[in-house]
């Protein structure tokens, strides 16, 4: 780690919202309702304890310092992907790392069939749960059965004194060709444009921050759509470049990770939030140091071969301050 990270002042009017795809946090149980043979002791993998405590010792590390550069402080908000179940959210949580943070979580079991889900992690001395809720995406293969993916997962509440509504997304992938799985993640897109139109037709001013892991960039249709359709800034519109995503494959960097919101974010009102600025969580000590793909995420696995490091993507953050 960085001395660059450490000892800075904390600023009590900022606050960090934060997004984190874990790569396959997987306890190291069996778990018959889920297929994660991949993740047992016996498995090829050999997802021994040792290995499942290295993985939350490091993630727990990265989590603590999204956005402590410019705030001095852990987020107050993180989404997350890849999680098994609650009892990792805990695992997670509770290590020494992050036992300062007062981290509490909102999570639900998804139907998604390789037993991944998403979740909210929260500060609970920063941010008060109002009401949470899960939709499913219906999603059918190529012979008609459903297809199950990740849920969508919406959790409202008061950050620092403001109204704000959460949502936590995990898109399905591109592994059987981008423009084959598109009509999926257009599913997800429009199913989000349904909740933010709801949650309007409740309150015009709602404020609204939706992230995730999309699998596909800013310029995707299913991102570009969902930002026109809602009214939405996306701040990562900007980050991606020949040299810099939050995940690399064939030989090319993507940013699937993003945080957007509602445009009332750049209101100046008196005690509310306004937007200050976002940024990939990219510091040297996720990255690979060496070899070819040197400055790539420093992964936990490549295919069956343990690497023992963080995750296949870098987090994203974005920083809200509260105006007096």
């Amino acid at each position: 780690m960085t001395d660059s990270l450490e000892d800075i002042p904390i600023r009590h009017d900022l606050n960090t919202v934060a997004f984190y795809n874990l790569e396959n946090l997987f306890d190291f149980y069996d778990d018959t309702r889920t297929n994660d043979n991949d993740f047992l002791p016996t498995s090829v993998k050999k997802w021994t304890p040792k290995r499942y405590e290295n993985k939350l010792r490091k993630l727990s590390f990265a989590i603590s310092n999204i956005g402590r550069r410019e705030t001095g402080k852990h987020p107050a908000l993180v989404g997350l992907a890849e999680v098994e179940n609650a009892k990792a959210i805990k695992n997670l949580i509770s290590h020494k790392n992050l036992q300062a943070c007062n981290y509490s979580y909102v999570h639900y079991d998804s139907l998604d069939e390789r037993g991944i889900d998403v979740a909210l992690l929260y500060d609970a001395t920063a941010f008060e749960v109002i009401h949470t809720e899960v939709f499913r995406i219906y999603l059918e293969n190529d012979e008609g059965m459903p297809d199950y993916t990740r849920d969508i997962l919406l959790v409202s509440g008061i950050l620092d004194g403001d109204a704000v509504h959460v949502i936590v997304n995990h898109w399905s992938s591109r592994r059987e060709g981008e423009k084959e799985t598109e009509p999926k993640r257009m599913a997800s897109s429009i199913k989000v444009d349904e909740i933010i139109a709801n949650l309007r037709l409740e309150n015009e001013d709602a404020k609204i921050i939706v992230m995730g892991d999309f699998n596909d960039d800013p310029s995707s249709n299913s991102i570009r759509s969902l930002v026109a359709n809602s009214n939405l800034y996306n701040p990562m519109e900007t980050l991606r470049s020949f040299s810099r995503g939050t995940t690399y494959h064939n030989r090319q960097w993507n940013l699937f990770d993003q945080i957007m919101f509602s445009t009332n974010f750049f209101e100046n009102s008196p005690n509310t939030l306004e937007f200050e600025t976002a940024n990939i969580f990219d510091e040297d000590f996720l990255k690979l140091f060496n070899g070819k793909f040197k400055g790539t995420p420093f992964r936990t696995y490549i295919g069956k071969r343990y690497q023992g490091g963080y995750s296949d993507h870098f987090p994203v953050y974005a920083i809200f301050k509260k105006n007096i």
